[in-house]
């Protein structure tokens, strides 16, 4: 009231009005599916592109027996497709109110996903250039060729991801969290990733995948054309 001696603060999820004579709830603020234009733009990539792989998928499964879809390891490439489309449906976690079991899910989701495609090309890489090194006179790479090797390949490196992401959960995992500092009458809602080291860990990891693939594409570039399959990569 006016000139009046006795003030207090409102609480931290309300804000005083103009007049101040009276608190009201803070305005909530993330991304939604259907006011923000940024959230739109990105659910329609995601939808484009995972459409895009439920075609390239129909495809292989219809000339599942073809030569050249068994020549190009039919159960990896089917690996490849699965996980790229999770990649992209693990986007609308990232969109909309989140929770604490949003902000749990949609790291780890991403993260996994991610490896186990990359993981995929990193093991059609390495049979590209052990097959192309095998056919030389007295070469020993031959006993590397077989299904055995690339399915251990993407086994390995996804299992390194799955631990890492298990270790950020157990021991500091994302939360809800909200801001109510930043924007004077807005409640921010969003994740706290937690561990920081376990979040880091995450994309490190990722990128150190997609660093060892290019590194291994990039010697393989040189391959001639029924090789060709690791220029692309």
């Amino acid at each position: 009231m006016k000139d009046s001696e006795n003030c207090f603060r409102c609480p931290d999820l309300e804000f005083p009005n103009k007049r101040r004579n009276q608190c009201i709830p803070k305005k909530e603020d993330f991304l939604s599916y259907t006011t923000d234009v940024i959230s739109i733009v990105l659910s329609s990539i995601s939808v484009l592109f995972l459409l895009i792989t439920f075609l390239i998928l129909g495809v292989f499964i219809k000339y599942r027996d073809s030569p050249i879809v068994r020549a190009n390891n039919r159960s990896l490439s089917f690996l490849l497709l699965v996980s790229i489309k999770l990649s992209f449906l693990s986007v609308f976690l990232f969109l909309g109110r989140p929770g604490d079991i949003t902000c749990r899910l949609r790291n780890i989701t991403y993260g996994i996903a991610f490896s186990i495609a990359v993981s995929s090309l990193l093991a059609k890489t390495i049979m590209v250039y052990i097959a192309f090194k095998s056919t030389k006179p007295g070469s020993s790479w031959g006993k590397w060729m077989g299904v055995k090797l690339s399915k251990s390949v993407v086994l390995v490196f996804s299992s390194i991801q799955i631990i890492i992401c298990i270790t950020w959960l157990a021991i500091s995992p994302p939360f809800q969290e909200l801001d109510i500092h930043t924007y004077p009458g807005t409640i921010i809602i969003q994740c706290n990733e937690g561990s920081a080291l376990g979040f880091y860990s995450v994309i490190g990891y990722m990128g150190l995948l997609a660093a060892v693939s290019f590194v291994l594409a990039f010697l393989a570039r040189s391959l001639p054309d029924s090789f060709n399959e690791a220029k692309y990569i």
